[in-house]
């Protein structure tokens, strides 16, 4: 994760607009829907969202119902 405050657009991102984008900050590590960048931010710290990340890599986390 680059700590540089710049919002960027998942790569999984699909072509229908469903996008998040994320920024990194010496403190957090924020999430928004790219769709409405002026709406809500989730905001996790950095050892949480690596551990969201890792554990994405990794297959652990549940998808769907």
């Amino acid at each position: 994760m680059v700590l540089d405050g710049v919002w960027r657009t998942s790569s999984r991102s699909g072509s229908e607009g469903n996008c998040v984008e994320v920024a990194g900050f010496v403190e957090s590590v924020d999430v928004r829907d790219s769709k409405d960048r002026q709406g809500p931010v989730l905001t996790f710290t950095p050892s949480a969202w690596a551990s969201f990340v890792g554990a994405s890599r990794a297959g652990q986390l549940k998808t769907g119902p």
